[in-house]
């Protein structure tokens, strides 16, 4: 378990590290540009992560390819990530068409888009999803499920780095007026980026959802060897997602509506339900697909 002390001590001191240093970065930023105060705090979150991640990953010896999650030839991992994005797409978009078919998302929004305003929509949304699963599979499907199966096995690599997952899904946006910005406005940021957690049974549905999709890729990560998979995989879940929520709202007035949680308006039971059974088909198909790779 050391390697997953490790990174919780690497999560807990970026986000000390935004507490501590947001305000007198704005000190000497304000004066000369309009930045807000949470986007500097976020930023100075990211560094301290990143930075934090070279040398914990150093120290462990997980800064090399493989236990990055980059272990397989390009060709092949390229491959299994352009399958990964496609079956990503299309099982997500099978979860958004029973939302559709329930009644529960509301497209009066989609009218304001014309065919050029929805390429570049969905040119964005990808490119956001590519990013996103870049990040996140690196960090956590990478090293830290490397460090943790090296260490503790297979089992509580996939649960751990699933929490985890789950649990970065909930770091809030906090905005702090210009004119209230203070001494403690570091602390405040802090808090309002994780108050989520203040209601704990208010994101109780989200959570469950999330760290079922977190197992998911682990699992796939865990069968693969690699992240090309879940890679592709996670940018085409979050691609459809982006690509839903920018021309839909939930129908908060639908009888069914608390099948979609309050925190996103998309996670929820209902997505939990569609997890379980693409937990299933997705492990079955990498294992019998693993089995034909030579």
């Amino acid at each position: 378990m050391r390697a997953f002390a490790w990174f919780l001590l690497l999560i807990a001191a970026s986000l000390a590290a935004m507490a501590a240093f947001t305000y007198p970065a704005w000190l000497l930023l304000h004066p000369h540009f309009d930045f807000p105060f949470n986007r500097i705090g976020e930023r100075i979150g990211m560094l301290a992560f990143l930075v934090g991640f070279l040398l914990v990953a150093r120290r462990l010896r997980l800064a090399d390819r493989a236990s990055l999650g980059f272990g397989a030839p390009r060709a092949v991992y390229l491959r299994e990530l352009a399958t990964g994005l496609a079956l990503g797409v299309v099982t997500m978009s099978a979860v958004a068409a029973s939302m559709v078919a329930l009644g529960l998302l509301d497209f009066h929004q989609a009218a304001r888009y014309d065919a050029g305003a929805l390429a570049a929509l969905v040119a964005k949304r990808l490119a956001s999803g590519l990013a996103v699963a870049l990040i996140e599979e690196t960090a956590l499907r990478g090293a830290m499920y490397a460090g943790i199966e090296r260490q503790s096995g297979t089992a509580v690599a996939i649960a751990l780095t699933s929490v985890v997952f789950a649990w970065t899904h909930f770091l809030g946006v906090f905005h702090i007026p210009a004119a209230q910005v203070s001494a403690w406005s570091g602390v405040a940021l802090l808090h309002g980026t994780l108050q989520s957690f203040d209601q704990p049974l208010g994101i109780a549905d989200a959570f469950l959802s999330l760290t079922a999709v977190g197992a998911v890729l682990a699992l796939v990560r865990a069968i693969t060897g690699n992240t090309a998979a879940g890679m592709g995989l996670h940018a085409g879940w979050v691609w459809v997602m982006l690509v839903v929520h920018g021309l839909s709202q939930p129908d908060r007035a639908s009888p069914l509506a608390f099948l979609l949680s309050r925190h996103d308006g998309f996670t929820g039971w209902l997505v939990l339900g569609w997890t379980v059974v693409l937990g299933i088909f997705l492990g079955r198909f990498y294992a019998r697909r693993q089995a034909r790779l030579p």
